[in-house]
This record gives structure tokens, C-alpha cells and sequence, in this order.
């Protein structure tokens, strides 16, 4: 299954650790969309960032 996740909230101001994650899942820019396949590691790091994105399964 996969889950597609759009960046909604600025990154600007957030703890290193948000910035980072979000970088890793390929978010950098406002309302950017990327796909990804579920599992824990995707799961772990949308949960980190929960506040900030949009999460739909596709």
C-alpha cells in the first residue's frame, strides 16, 4: 500500500529534527507532494511531522 503525503505547514522555525525528516521523505517546498511506500520507517517519520502534513492512502 501506499500513502501520499503533501507538506501543508512551513518549515521555517521547526526543531532540526522536523526539518530533517521532512528532507528525508523528499519534502522541501509548500504543498510539494511525494508517494511513498507504507511501512514503519515512513510511518515513524510521518508521525514525527504529523502537524505539518496531509496524509492520504493511494
Amino acid at each position: 500500500m501506499k500513502v501520499q503525503i503533501t507538506l501543508t505547514r512551513s518549515l521555517i522555525g521547526r526543531k532540526p529534527n522536523q526539518v530533517k525528516t521532512a528532507h528525508a521523505l523528499g519534502l522541501h517546498k509548500i504543498n510539494q507532494v511525494v508517494v511513498h511506500e507504507k511501512n514503519d520507517a515512513i510511518n515513524g517519520m510521518i508521525n514525527t511531522i504529523s502537524h505539518l502534513v496531509l496524509i492520504e492512502e493511494v
